[in-house]
């Protein structure tokens, strides 16, 4: 190392802990608020470690976050790091090594050298990546990978030779691996050092003021309470997990609020129509003619987000009273990837208006291929005269716990690759975060939470979720709908 050190200006007190705890012991576990900026100290403490001579205790450094974009985004920081503490290092760049487990296959990875001899490198959240490697391990957001409990087997097999484990991460329900690890470390079953740091915890040492700053805007304790209660409002019945360090109970949520962000656009819309109840009884042509008019008003318009090229498909969740009924056009392009156009939710829209807008909107998907519709209760009218109407590319879907359990895993693998786009819409997102793994099948528990978009006093039951499942159950199976159907 170069005998620059980082100062108190360059790093806000919870940063300078987890650099100092990663000096001073052997394993560091942080449980920990989203949007603190963790991933960014523990980029600047891998180029620290790796830029020191072996004399000094450098060593070769390897990450591990749960998804490639991480990785890519992790060597780019340590890259910064390492032209701001001035230690010489080559360019960050991709390369492939033999995978221990499979000779004839490779793992991608990330990797930036310094001249020291070490290395940063970056690898997939693979257990068998660390086989026969030494040096630091930096396992980020732990909560999240597929098989923790294997990966921290791994990584604490280095600790033997001198090795050191940092493991990072936000909350993912009290029984994550990530959650049993922490109290392992609270019960004094595991000798590793524990940091822990909430929202609240990160604005008292000066968050808002860094983001001020990065912004060029001047701070006020006014301008901070009023951004505090606007990140708080953005995760919804979610905050308790991630900003304040409390894991939900069951079994966390299935979609982790990171693969559902990174997948969220700002320009896809969702269509809201909330009718009064005094709507079911004005005559038939009235009804027919006001939704008619916020079909052409409102839907129309995003017609033109559809690709008239690729192939079109939809989910529908049905509800009558109470419930969301929300229909979600899918469609596919080139590259395999299912895009949303647009998103329509219907609160206490007649059997007869709902079938109105279903058929509008199927007569007007480009290439229209399929669509899975609820068919349990109420929605069961709905399902039979739409497969009346389009044949064979209508599934009627009636839920059972296989069918959660064969459908669920493609669409988060979906969220995993970054092959599906959704709204970035708080209320989605949040049906998202709804689906909980109960009994080992991941489904929406029997739970309500608040509508933010609606009326005060309404509710959601991950409605949302629940459509876009059909839609994505639909595009996959669409050369077998009518199969599937009467297998069901």
């Amino acid at each position: 190392m170069t005998g620059i050190a980082p100062g108190r200006g360059v790093f806000l007190t919870f940063q300078q802990e987890l650099l100092a705890s990663v000096s001073a012991h052997a394993v560091t576990v942080v449980e920990k608020s989203r949007r603190t900026g963790y991933s960014w100290a523990a980029a600047a403490i891998a180029a620290l470690w790796a830029g020191r001579a072996k004399s000094a205790g450098g060593m070769d450094v390897f990450y591990m976050g749960y998804n490639l974009e991480m990785a890519r985004e992790f060597i780019e920081y340590v890259a910064e790091w390492a032209k701001a503490f001035d230690l010489a290092a080559g360019a960050a760049g991709e390369f492939f090594f033999p995978d221990p487990a499979n000779p004839d296959k490779t793992i991608q990875a990330f990797r930036i050298t310094f001249a020291s001899g070490f290395k940063v490198v970056a690898l997939p959240s693979v257990a068998r990546a660390l086989r026969g490697m030494q040096g630091l391990v930096i396992i980020d957001e732990a909560a999240f990978h597929d098989d923790l409990a294997e990966v921290l087997k791994a990584a604490f097999a280095l600790l033997i030779w001198g090795g050191k484990v940092l493991v990072i991460s936000t909350h993912n329900g009290e029984g994550n691996a990530f959650n049993t690890l922490i109290e392992e470390v609270r019960a004094g079953r595991k000798p590793y050092n524990l940091l822990r740091c909430t929202f609240d915890d990160a604005l008292a040492d000066g968050l808002y003021r860094r983001v001020c700053q990065k912004l060029g805007k001047e701070w006020s304790p006014e301008d901070e309470a009023a951004w505090r209660e606007n990140i708080i409002a953005q995760y919804g019945d979610a905050a308790d997990e991630e900003l304040f360090c409390v894991p939900s109970k069951g079994g966390g949520a299935y979609f982790p609020m990171p693969l559902v962000e990174i997948c969220a656009s700002a320009e896809v819309p969702v269509l809201r129509l909330a009718l009064p109840e005094s709507f079911a009884a004005l005559s038939a042509h009235l009804r027919e003619a006001e939704v008619n008019d916020w079909l052409e008003t409102h839907v129309a318009p995003h017609l033109g987000r559809l690709s008239r090229t690729a192939t079109s498909f939809a989910g529908q969740d049905f509800a009558r009273h109470g419930d969301l009924s929300v229909l979600w056009p899918l469609q596919i392009a080139s590259s395999m990837a299912r895009d949303t156009p647009f998103v329509i939710e219907m609160r206490r829209v007649p059997f007869e208006q709902q079938r109105q807008i279903l058929f509008w909107l199927l007569d007007r998907l480009p290439n229209f291929s399929g669509a899975a519709l609820d068919a349990g209760g109420n929605g069961a009218y709905l399902a039979e005269v739409a497969w009346q109407r389009y044949g064979d590319r209508i599934a009627q879907v009636k839920f059972t716990a296989d069918w959660y359990r064969e459908n669920m895993p493609p669409l988060k693998a979906a969220f995993e690759d970054q092959a599906v786009v959704i709204p970035k819409d708080r209320d989605i997102i949040d049906d998202l975060r709804m689906v909980r793994t109960v009994g080992g099948v991941a489904r929406v528990p029997d739970l309500r939470r608040a509508d933010t978009s609606g009326a005060k006093g309404e509710k959601r039951h991950g409605d949302a979720a629940i459509a876009l499942a059909l839609a994505y159950f639909a595009s996959r199976n669409y050369n077998s709908l009518a199969i599937w159907e009467a297998l069901a």
